[in-house]
């Protein structure tokens, strides 16, 4: 099925077992990915899978990945069979990382998460260093307000929570043991 995290510019590679709809009997598996942002413009991509005996393998070149812009994405997978019959299978969600090629000066390729702890941080040590006497804040293209510490870390508790789901699934993904499991060992005495 399709992968939750792509970096434009690398192959995309895949296969999928649908045994309720096998190629043999004439079915065509497409992926269609649109993008959840409106600028830049990024037309439907439909990916049409070629078949391997009885699966289906998802393929799309580096040399097409590359023009993917990036962003999070919206998948639906379908089958398709002439006559027209087509039938949905699923949807889910795939993030396009920009290409290491394209990276400029100013890149940023912090999650969300990561830049509003940062953000809040600064928010928090300048709120503290004037004594609370600025309470309007331009962190990046954003501006906020906060009236007390207590709000500011109120939010810097909520991302904190998020960006560290972030890095627990990064480094289960990693195949790294899961960091909330804690294991507990008994002695007879």
């Amino acid at each position: 099925m399709m992968l939750e995290e792509l970096i434009a510019g690398d192959t995309l590679d895949f296969f999928d077992d649908v045994p309720e709809y096998p190629p043999a009997d004439g079915w065509t598996l497409k992926y269609h990915l649109a993008a959840r942002f409106t600028t830049p413009v990024q037309a439907l991509i439909t990916i049409i899978a070629i078949t391997e005996g009885a699966r289906y393998r998802t393929q799309a070149a580096a040399g097409i990945t590359i023009g993917w812009a990036p962003g999070a994405y919206t998948w639906k997978r379908r089958v398709e069979k002439a006559g027209p019959i087509n039938q949905s299978l699923g949807e889910g969600q795939i993030v396009i990382k920009t290409a290491p090629t394209l990276m400029t000066q100013g890149y940023d390729g912090r999650s969300q998460a990561a830049k509003a702890v940062d953000d809040l941080k600064a928010a928090m040590a300048t709120f503290n260093a004037t004594s609370g006497r600025i309470k309007s804040y331009s962190i990046g293209s954003r501006q906020m307000e906060f009236e007390t510490s207590a709000e500011i870390l109120q939010m810097l508790d909520y991302w904190q929570r998020q960006l560290t789901i972030e890095q627990d699934t990064a480094k289960i993904a990693a195949g790294m043991p899961n960091p909330r499991n804690v294991g507990i060992r008994f002695n007879r005495i």
